[in-house]
């Protein structure tokens, strides 16, 4: 038996129903002529799951750290690579080198890569980020065609397009009126500069009510999606997309100690370990479980039990829950949902073996 199949932390992640997922939305998407990008930055650039990405039709893969693209590339994996956030300054020379397009806001970032692209005798692709109101990256409106007016003379770089990113820091919905703002500021810069954009990419999971209710898309034609693969729902309610699965990733862990013991620790209370004064509900004597797993392995908010037990609170290495009715008994195990907070945190840290089946 392989360790990864008896041992704790886990995470047990189904390639099955993420490449249903993937070719599902694909097939949704271009019905209407909009090609998917998949961001792997959630599952830590797994090359697993990159190459069930792209075995499933998705030809583009977006991350933000080189590291994951690297190890993507030195898996084999046979993809186009977008570097997901503006680049590094530092890390120009890396960009250049390890992806093929990148999402830009910065002039003095571009020339940068523009020098490192030279340098390396390459061609390096940027697609131009606009603000539209989420207020994390994107040049404001006004000063899109000055940038781009700077930028079709640098050698060693292609403009291949525009986009945007909503719901993501701000919670700003993409909207009807946001896409179309979107395309007619794209449809501008054509005509201004005489070109024919390769990517308009109207943002990300969040698009879904959009894509779904309007009847003309515009000039958007590409969108990057990550949680909405992985987890199956859009990203403004999280609800469900129709035939996707919800369930592809588990977190298991195992209970290492429980006891009958007071609901409510007993002393003067001062912070905890990490600096925050507890309040407890009184609910007598509990059974008390511990499971070896803490905020060094997850966030821990972002769980689920599938069990009908509640989770009480947590430390670096421990989850504390109340077993209510479930007989929880030393070396059970106990397995969780995640949302896609707990999703990035399981998947980065190294604490977890992650089991593909």
């Amino acid at each position: 038996m392989n360790v990864s199949d008896i041992v704790t932390p886990r995470i047990e992640i189904d390639l099955g129903k993420i490449a249903h997922n993937a070719k599902t939305l694909n097939k949704l998407y271009g019905s209407k002529g909009i090609s998917i990008t998949g961001v792997t930055k959630v599952v830590c650039g797994d090359p697993k799951i990159a190459d069930v990405l792209v075995k499933s039709g998705i030809s583009i893969l977006a991350d933000s750290r080189i590291d994951n693209i690297w190890k993507m590339r030195k898996a084999g994996i046979q993809a186009q690579f977008l570097l997901q956030r503006t680049p590094i300054p530092s890390q120009t020379e890396l960009v250049v080198r390890y992806t093929d397009v990148s999402l830009n806001t910065e002039l003095s970032v571009i020339k940068g890569l523009s020098r490192s692209a030279v340098k390396q005798g390459i061609t390096h692709k940027i697609i131009l980020m606009v603000e539209l109101g989420d207020l994390r990256e994107g040049l404001l409106p006004s000063d899109l065609e000055n940038t781009v007016k700077e930028i079709i003379i640098l050698k060693g770089i292609e403009f291949i397009g525009v986009g945007t990113n909503l719901a993501c820091f701000g919670g700003i919905e993409p909207d009807e009126e946001k896409m179309e703002y979107l395309s007619t500021i794209v449809k501008n810069i054509e005509e201004k500069f005489g070109l024919t954009l390769e990517f308009v990419s109207g943002g990300n999971s969040a698009n879904y009510s959009w894509f779904i209710s309007t009847k003309d898309i515009g000039k958007i034609n590409n969108l990057r999606l990550g949680e909405s693969i992985f987890l199956g729902c859009e990203t403004l309610y999280r609800k469900h997309i129709p035939n996707l699965f919800t369930d592809a990733f588990t977190l298991i862990t195992e209970v290492i100690e429980s006891k009958i013991k007071p609901s409510v620790p007993y002393g003067n209370v001062h912070q905890d370990a990490f600096g925050n004064t507890p309040k407890f509900q009184d609910r007598g004597q509990i059974r008390r479980a511990i499971l070896g797993v803490g905020l060094q392995d997850v966030l821990v908010s972002g769980l689920t039990p599938m069990l009908d037990i509640d989770i009480l609170g947590a430390s670096s290495d421990h989850i504390i829950v109340d077993a209510k009715q479930i007989e929880l008994n030393v070396g059970n195990g106990v397995s969780f949902n995640l949302n896609y907070g707990a999703l990035l945190s399981s998947m980065t840290s190294p604490y977890v073996i992650k089991k593909y089946k």
